[in-house]
């Protein structure tokens, strides 16, 4: 029987492959419809906003709006540091958040709070382009927009009465657009002193919140209520023009603003050696803070005199009390050829205290090598008295800030004066006929000062500050400004001018603080630009 079954099945099976087979090739081949078009291919270009919009839900901004740059290094470089900036930026949360979590919990009546499980996952935030801000001021505005959809997972216990209770947070999704300024922009490392970020919109945030293993977002209502809580919240805080401000460097020694001054009183030398063959010398003292593009100070000279009393006092700018170092030279004056150089010293700032006048009996020195053995030959000595005097630290903080006023001028200012500064940023476009090896030359009530030369660039960046003290406001006075450049090699050009302004300081003089890019006379297309800042005895 079991034979005639197996004989049976073995036909129904061969039958029924034979059937379907024959009824397939029917209803999908001879039957098939040939009315049926080829699918129509556009370019992109010409396709409607809505058909694009099914194509491709989430356009990058940079596609969408040209002011964006496209930032896929920075998203390859989050891709493979994302592990260890995971564990680095929560430690760091941690360590916040341990002693915030401390003082708060006795108010509330818990016995602690802790962190069971802490990660960010495996999943960085993708920066789908960034614009940024070109302004005339010490700064630079980034704007990127942030998109995050990773899966974290923070798991956070909380102990009261004897009960713990387990909020987790998983799947959390932010999308962001900050505006980052960092200002002022200094010539210390990392180069901006401060950081401050606000939103220009209002940010979406979506997680899953989990209480002892239920969903709490699911619960109806409780999602919108901590969506507009949390955009409520965040948009009090940082929506622009709200900020959060970020501190990076210590804003005195970062700009290397002055923060004090230093009197010296030169007294006297006794026992100063001759340089000269016949007769006595002509002693004379020159004064230098080291970190100071300032000219050295110099005493008068006192001629055919070993033993000379000045009893001279100058006033000198200190930027960093702590680092700078005050350099005294004494030379030979002669009246044709180099002045010999008799002896020299140094006085460290951080051997003075604050207020308090201190006298130095220094041995002179051919130089500070300690292991020269000329330096034990006797060459004389020098008597000095400094006085440090530091600013206040409500003058510091008004002078710092640099976009809303204008330091005071320092102590010794002239009764009725003031200091004028000049600051020279950037040049740009600046072209030379022969050459273009561009720096910038002041003239100001016959004083002439320049910035340093930048070899073979039409868009060169000083960042130079000058300081010129007179006895009244220069309000009918102009400042002359022009970029020259100057080359060794070509022997009939060596010497020609790139541009000039003549700027009128009434103006800075009734705004206390001007900072604007000037068109350069006699220049195709070159510009300057100039800060000019007026400071007085009073803050501006």
């Amino acid at each position: 029987m079991g034979f005639f079954s197996a004989i049976l099945g073995f036909f129904g099976f061969g039958v029924g492959i034979s059937i379907g087979l024959v009824a397939g090739y029917f209803l999908f081949i001879y039957f098939q419809p040939t009315n049926v078009e080829d699918p129509e291919i556009k370019p992109m270009v010409e396709q409607e906003q809505e058909t694009l919009q099914r194509m491709f839900p989430e356009i990058p901004v940079w596609i969408k709006s040209p002011d964006f740059d496209r930032l896929d290094w920075l998203n390859k470089f989050l891709e493979y540091m994302w592990p260890y900036l995971d564990k680095a930026i929560c430690k760091t949360a941690r360590n916040i958040a341990k002693p915030i979590i401390a003082e708060q919990i006795p108010k509330y009546k818990i016995d602690s709070v802790e962190f069971e499980t802490l990660t960010l996952g495996s999943l960085p935030p993708t920066f789908q382009g960034m614009k940024v801000y070109v302004t005339d001021e010490k700064e630079l505005i980034m704007e990127p927009s942030v998109k995050w959809a990773g899966n974290p997972n923070v798991t956070v216990s909380v102990k009261a009465f004897g009960l713990k209770a387990t909020v987790q947070v998983v799947d959390l999704q932010a999308f962001l657009l900050p505006r980052i300024t960092l200002k002022p922009l200094v010539p210390s490392f990392p180069c901006f002193a401060n950081i401050y970020v606000s939103l220009m919109e209002k940010p979406h945030v979506d997680f899953g919140l989990k209480l002892i293993g239920a969903d709490l977002m699911s619960i109806p209502g409780v999602y919108r209520i901590v969506q507009d809580i949390i955009k409520d919240q965040v948009a009090n805080m940082y929506l622009w023009p709200k900020t959060l401000e970020v501190p990076v460097l210590d804003m005195s020694k970062a700009l290397k603003r002055p923060v004090g001054i230093l009197h010296v009183k030169v007294l006297q030398a006794m026992k100063l050696k001759k340089k000269d063959l016949l007769g006595a010398s002509d002693p004379y003292v020159k004064l230098k803070l080291t970190d100071d593009k300032l000219p050295s100070k110099k005493t008068t000279v006192k001629h055919k005199n070993l033993n000379p009393e000045w009893n001279e006092e100058f006033n000198m700018i200190v930027k960093d009390p702590d680092s700078q170092v005050l350099e005294i030279n004494v030379y030979d004056w002669e009246q044709v050829g180099k002045h010999d150089k008799m002896g020299m010293n140094v006085i460290s700032l951080k051997e003075v205290s604050p207020e308090e006048p201190k006298r130095f009996t220094l041995d002179l020195l051919k130089n500070m090598d300690p292991n020269d053995v000329q330096n034990e030959k006797s060459r004389g000595q020098i008597v000095l008295e400094l006085t440090y005097k530091p600013f206040k630290e409500e003058d510091l903080a008004k002078g710092f800030d640099e976009t809303q006023t204008v330091p005071k001028a320092p102590e010794g200012t002239p009764e009725g004066g003031g200091l004028l500064v000049v600051i020279v940023h950037e040049a740009q476009d600046v072209e030379g006929k022969y050459h273009t090896n561009p720096h910038v030359r002041l003239i100001f009530r016959g004083e002439e000062k320049k910035t340093k030369r930048v070899k073979k660039n039409r868009d060169p960046r000083w960042e130079d500050e000058f300081r010129f003290m007179v006895d009244e406001p220069p309000t009918n006075d102009r400042l002359h400004v022009e970029v020259l450049s100057t080359s060794s090699r070509n022997l009939l050009h060596q010497k020609e001018s790139l541009g000039y302004i003549d700027i009128n300081l009434g103006d800075v003089v009734a705004n206390k603080r001007i900072n604007e890019r000037y068109h350069l006379i006699d220049s195709k297309n070159g510009r300057l630009q100039v800060e000019l800042q007026w400071r007085t005895s009073q803050a501006g």
